[in-house]
C-alpha cells in the first residue's frame, strides 16, 4: 500500500496552493524552505491548513485537479469545516 496526499497551503493572506504528494513531510519542508520554485515560493505558501490520504495516485491526482478548479470560497468551507482558525497542521 503507497500513500499519496492531495492538500492545501495558505498564507496569511488566504493565498493558496493546492498539490499532490507521496511524502507530505518532505513536502512541507520544501514549501517551508523554499525549495520549490513558483507560485508557493513566489506567494510564500507555506502554512498546510489541509490534507486528505489516498491510497491511489489516481484518486489523490483526481482530487488535487477537482480542488485547483473550485472556486475559492468552495474551498474555503472545505478547510473550515475541519480547521476553522486556518491553523497549521502538524505533520
Amino acid at each position: 500500500m503507497h500513500d499519496y496526499y492531495a492538500y492545501i497551503h495558505a498564507n496569511n493572506d488566504e493565498v493558496l496552493y493546492i498539490g499532490v504528494t507521496n511524502d507530505l513531510r518532505r513536502r512541507i519542508y520544501e514549501h517551508k524552505t523554499k525549495l520549490i520554485p513558483g507560485f508557493s515560493k513566489t506567494h510564500t505558501c507555506d502554512r498546510l491548513i489541509h490534507f486528505e490520504h489516498f491510497t491511489d495516485i489516481k484518486y489523490a491526482i483526481a482530487r488535487e485537479i477537482q480542488l485547483k478548479r473550485w472556486r475559492h470560497s468552495k474551498k474555503v468551507v472545505l478547510i473550515e469545516l475541519n480547521n476553522k482558525q486556518w491553523r497549521e497542521i502538524p505533520v
